[in-house]
């Protein structure tokens, strides 16, 4: 599956961008300009010390059109410009979307949420592209458990979305990552919960001075599994 992370030049995207080449799969980094997302992947090259055949930089309006599935790695200042760039190329897609309506996005804090009309930031990414498959997922696995990608990643994937099939096919997709398992946590509104858990993890990570800081959901039964 061709997929590309759309806004991936900073540390999440680039994360989620190595683990998924790891994995072998086709990734397109996508920016607002072409020579920040080839900047991003000769980074991405640099880091692996290797050719990597399977990842291209690309604007972020052709990276929509050219995947067969996005993932939106944006503050939440630049998701809604961000959206509207890729509307025509992501219609009939599927979009996760990582954002997290952080106080930082306005000066305050990174350890509080903003409150949105729309609920969450995938409720209003789902708004904007209705003709778009959103799911929320990403939101509370931080950018410094992506970028050690000698090493599993100790946490969870929660995600949240309103079509089954499309969260079945982003599980098997993030269950490529070692050490991610993902919890289904019900429908799109449901996102409104996961998001304001990262606050609480960035919170974590100052007081405990570490950057890993993650969630794991416990005694779930394995056969309730999304597939």
């Amino acid at each position: 599956m061709k997929m590309a992370i759309i806004g991936g030049t900073g540390g999440q995207g680039l994360g989620i961008a190595i683990r998924f080449v790891q994995a072998g799969e086709e990734v397109i980094i996508g920016s607002r300009t072409l020579e920040k997302a080839q900047a991003a992947v000769d980074k991405i090259k640099e880091l692996l010390e290797e050719e990597v055949p399977n990842l291209k930089a690309l604007e972020n309006p052709e990276a929509a059109k050219e995947a067969d599935l996005m993932i939106l790695t944006v503050p939440l200042a630049a998701q809604s410009a961000t959206l509207q760039s890729i509307k025509e190329g992501a219609v009939g897609k599927i979009l996760m979307d990582a954002t997290v309506p952080l106080e930082s996005g306005i000066g305050g804090s990174p350890t509080r949420c903003l409150y949105l009309p729309e609920g969450a930031a995938s409720e209003r990414a789902q708004k904007i592209l209705p003709d778009t498959k959103i799911i929320c997922a990403f939101n509370n696995i931080s950018s410094g458990s992506l970028m050690k990608f000698k090493q599993p990643i100790d946490c969870d994937c929660l995600i949240a979305g309103d079509d089954q099939e499309s969260k079945v096919t982003v599980a098997k997709l993030i269950e490529k990552i070692p050490g991610v398992q993902v919890v289904d946590c019900g429908p799109l509104e449901r996102a409104q919960i996961i998001e304001k858990i990262t606050p609480l993890l960035i919170g974590l990570n100052i007081k405990k001075t570490c950057t890993d800081a993650g969630i794991r959901i416990t005694g779930l039964n394995p056969e309730c599994k999304l597939y």
